[in-house]
């Protein structure tokens, strides 16, 4: 808030009034007054100080004012202003009179203004502000500050010591340019009296608790995910009570003591903590720290932490959905098994550490875990991702790192090793998986193995790819890698072996010469400057030459690590297998996705054939079949 801003008035003659001296503590106060009582406009009234006078007492030495003058000002200590039986003021003589031209600073618009406490002052000059210098530029600058905060009821010559430094490059823009013009607006502390601490009231923070209710994009509560249990991992801040504390005091630039208020506390702890959270204190707060992971509860006046729960269902009407960090501890029992009910209902998210749902998971949900067991069926547009997954009836997706599956029917699984009872449809990608009774119409793809106990149904696929967890996007990136990497190669190798083929041609000239400077060296005869350059020369080339082999044995390495990193995964391919301990039945096709060269290799087992073992076999030639390994 601006204190004081920019006249803009100037008076006719008529309106004219005569000059008037006056001593007050209040220049504002008098101005307002003078322009009541002859009926002008306070914007056509200025003033010129003429004294200043400071007073100040100390209520212990009797009630009498002393006047100080400023280098006695300046002996005052921060411990003297902020004593509450300090006091001061100060007196000034000025001079009112009518504007009646055209000031040598009316096209430099400054205000002045306060923080909260008035305890920093800031000037602002405003864009667009012209200032030319002239010999009195400095003393008129500063005699306007001085008025400005006059009129603001702030004292001058004290708390201004930083404003000569403060406001230097601002003169020296002005002096520089003769005549300067503010582009932005630029502000600067020009007075700074003592800040006082604020009182701190008490308060009880529960940061458990304070995420409870998720918005939406648009600023809504989402009431499907408000918090029906709130997780913690071990060492986190639960709960925080901020001790009252009474502020320190202050004094602002108009010389007033600021006392802080005496500290409310209403929000003392009266509840009581189990042996799973723990309380630190210190000198302002206490906090009540999760000594293990779980949830938090708050019965009978008591905080305690579980690791176990049980629920009939989650849905939107009993829970909402719940979200846990994985980290934590937490256990989620689902005791709804009646299979015409889902345990989880439709578009329910749930992230927790381990979860048991002895029924069903609806339609549009979501489960995150480390480890889920699903005792009733997974919907065809449900998720569940955890690392240990065990599911019943699975028609949804399910992605993870072990993952067990009774019965898959037309669901979708992805994983590292997946074991499957019974497939009748559905899709599987995995480096193992595992099958013991399949069906027909199933699609499986692994990049190390597949095998199958009994077979009865047809329409699968079964195909090798070493390339399940890279893409051939990635692939493509290491081919260019990998001809880039020989063409730089090559082009080092290549201007290594003119270097080399020159230093051998020039190998005995070289130590002509630098026999002859040893000599040279030996005898304390000057060397011919023909032969130092020489010299010279041969020691940039065998420099250059010894860059040259760092650079090749380099790029070496490297063309190296990424070819067999491509050989690698090539080689794979060669290792899988197909195992079927039954016999074939019906149409089934194999594939096998080779690298290099990009393409399928495909094979039908005969119906009713014994072909256990299938691998990838290249001849002679460079032709590749697949070939029947063990029967």
């Amino acid at each position: 808030m601006a204190l004081f801003a920019k006249k803009t008035e100037f008076s006719t003659t008529s309106s004219q009034i005569p000059s008037i001296v006056i001593r007050t503590s209040n220049v504002a106060k008098e101005l307002m007054g003078v322009a009541s009582n002859h009926k002008v406009s306070i914007k056509t009234l200025d003033f010129r100080l003429l004294e200043t006078q400071t007073f100040i007492r100390l209520l212990t030495d009797g009630d009498d004012w002393i006047e100080v003058n400023p280098e006695e000002l300046a002996d005052i200590t921060e411990e003297m202003y902020l004593n509450p039986k300090f006091e001061l003021k100060q007196i000034y003589e000025i001079e009112i009179f009518t504007i009646t031209q055209a000031g040598p600073l009316d096209l430099l618009d400054i205000s002045i203004a306060g923080n909260g406490t008035l305890c920093k002052i800031y000037l602002t000059i405003k864009a667009g502000s012209l200032a030319t210098y002239n010999e009195t530029f400095e003393s008129n600058f500063f005699e306007l500050i001085k008025k400005k905060k006059l009129r603001a009821n702030v004292f001058i010559g004290m708390f201004d010591s930083m404003m000569s430094s403060n406001l230097s490059e601002v003169i020296a823009k002005v002096r520089i340019n003769g005549t300067y013009q503010f582009e932005t607006q630029e502000r600067f502390i020009v007075a700074e009296g003592f800040e006082p601490i604020l009182t701190i009231d008490d308060k009880l923070i529960l940061h458990y608790d304070k995420k409870h209710q998720d918005m939406d994009e648009d600023g809504r509560i989402n009431y499907a995910k408000r918090g029906y249990i709130v997780s913690v991992v071990k060492d986190d801040l639960l709960i925080e009570y901020i001790k009252p504390i009474k502020g320190t005091l202050g004094r602002n630039v108009r010389g007033e003591l600021i006392v802080p208020k005496e500290p409310v506390a209403r929000n003392e702890p009266t509840f009581t903590i189990s042996d799973k959270i723990r309380r630190d204190e210190s000198d302002t707060t206490v906090g009540f720290y999760a000594s293990v992971g779980g949830y938090v509860t708050f019965e009978g006046g008591m905080y305690d932490i579980k690791t176990e729960m049980d629920v009939s269902e989650i849905s939107f009407r009993s829970t909402g959905s719940i979200d846990t960090e994985l980290d934590a501890d937490v256990s989620i029992n689902v005791k709804e098994k009646d299979s015409l009910k889902d345990a989880i209902g439709t578009g329910m998210a749930v992230t927790v550490n381990v979860i048991n749902i002895e029924g069903n998971v609806g339609a549009e949900a979501k489960i995150t875990a480390h480890k889920a067991n699903i005792e009733g069926q997974v919907h065809s547009s449900a998720t569940v991702i955890a690392d240990e997954l065990s599911i019943n009836i699975h028609k949804g997706k399910a992605y993870g790192k072990e993952i067990h599956i009774t019965r898959l029917e037309h669901g979708e699984v992805e994983g590292d090793r997946v074991f499957i009872t019974q497939a009748v449809g559905g899709k599987v990608r995995a480096k193992e998986i595992f099958i013991e009774l399949l069906g027909s119409h199933t699609k499986l793809t692994a990049s190390k193995s597949i095998e199958i106990k009994k077979l009865q149904g047809g329409e699968n696929v079964l195909t090798i790819d070493p390339l399940l967890n890279e893409s051939r996007d990635s692939l493509d990136d290491e081919e260019i890698k990998m001809n880039e990497a020989k063409k730089a190669l090559y082009s080092v190798e290549k201007e290594l072996l003119e270097y080399e083929n020159t230093m051998k041609e020039n190998k005995n000239a070289y130590e002509d010469i630098k026999q002859k400077l040893i000599h040279y060296k030996r005898n304390n005869i000057a060397p011919p400057s023909v032969y130092v350059q020489k010299y010279q020369q041969f020691l940039q080339f065998r420099h250059k030459l010894e860059s040259l082999q760092d650079e090749f044995a380099e790029k070496q390495s490297y063309l190296a690590l990424i070819s067999n990193q491509h050989t690698s995964l090539q080689n794979k391919i060669f290792e899988a297998r197909i195992v079927n301990h039954d016999r074939w039945r019906n149409y089934n096709e194999v594939v096998f996705k080779l690298i290099e060269p990009r393409m399928d290799v495909t094979y039908f087992p005969a119906d009713n054939s014994d072909e256990n073992v299938l691998g990838l076999h290249e001849d002679e030639e460079g032709e590749f079949s697949i070939k029947v390994l063990s029967k």
